[in-house]
């Protein structure tokens, strides 16, 4: 089983971690910006956790033959600190690195009217740099967030093939689906989907356009949670090309996109620059 977990967190986890994750099968992942736990309190924090998604943490995954890529963008829970403005005039320069292959995540956290002129800023910057978006759904009140993010997605002229919208569940994933935007879902322990809800979903609203992640942090999580949604699946009923889709060819096909997603073999040279090194 081939598996391309297309957001995780892998900053905050080991490099034991990584050596799990290929034994089960992972060979590549994305990873999108998100909130460390605390506030960063200057422009630069934003900059060097930047720097390293491009560098030193493709470097990491490649000790293990993962290939990772990253998306950038300002977090939404973040979107509400001051010196917001900085980072994103910051930001489209680093939106030309070679491995980054989306904005993201992006959205709401608390649905303040800061996080949405964030979010549009956003999506106007996936516009000009020719970006696929992953777009974050909010934790409370999900129904309503999933349905003004997709309001947001629309006013901004973003095609919907080009928007994965993420942290969906069972209330959510069927405006998402009629939407025509990419759906995605996110496997842990006690919260969010489980295995075995997320076959449920799949019998009901099939393989396409559906990505499954592990969404693996620093708070309670699993980066072994898409293997276990195959073993689910199989056992279910789900053929191995059924696996494949969802766990392997959902992802290529929706940040492919991007032009940028270079899956041989990881280079296991850091560069510290945010530019890919690669081998041959």
């Amino acid at each position: 089983m081939r598996i391309f977990d297309p957001h995780i967190h892998m900053t905050s986890r080991t490099t034991d971690d990584y050596e799990r994750m290929h034994a089960a099968g992972v060979r590549a992942v994305v990873e999108p910006s998100f909130w460390l736990g605390q506030p960063r309190t200057s422009v630069g924090s934003f900059l060097d956790y930047f720097d390293g998604l491009l560098g030193w943490e493709p470097y990491r995954a490649a000790q293990y033959g993962i290939r990772h890529h990253c998306a950038l963008a300002l977090n939404p829970k973040e979107a509400n600190d001051p010196g917001c403005a900085e980072v994103l005039a910051e930001l489209p320069r680093y939106l030309l690195k070679d491995s980054v292959v989306a904005i993201g995540e992006i959205g709401y956290d608390s649905m303040t009217p800061a996080e949405e002129r964030v979010f549009e800023a956003q999506l106007a910057m996936a516009a000009e740099s020719g970006l696929p978006v992953l777009v974050h759904t909010p934790h409370r009140d999900k129904t309503a967030g999933t349905r003004r993010t997709l309001d947001v997605v629309r006013a901004a002229g973003t095609a919907p093939e080009r928007v994965l919208v993420d942290h969906l569940n069972e209330l959510t994933v069927g405006m998402v689906a009629e939407s025509g935007c990419w759906m995605g879902f996110s496997i842990y322990p006690d919260t969010k989907m489980d295995p075995d809800r997320m076959v449920a979903i799949l019998k009901e609203y099939g393989t396409a356009r559906t990505l499954v992640n592990s969404a693996a942090d620093w708070g309670r999580s699993d980066p072994l949670k898409t293997r276990e949604v195959g073993d689910t699946m199989l056992a279910a009923g789900f053929t191995s090309a059924d696996v494949d889709e969802v766990l392997w060819r959902n992802p290529i096909a929706f940040y492919g996109q991007s032009g940028r997603l270079d899956l041989g073999t990881p280079s296991a040279e850091p560069d510290y620059a945010g530019n890919t090194i690669r081998r041959g």
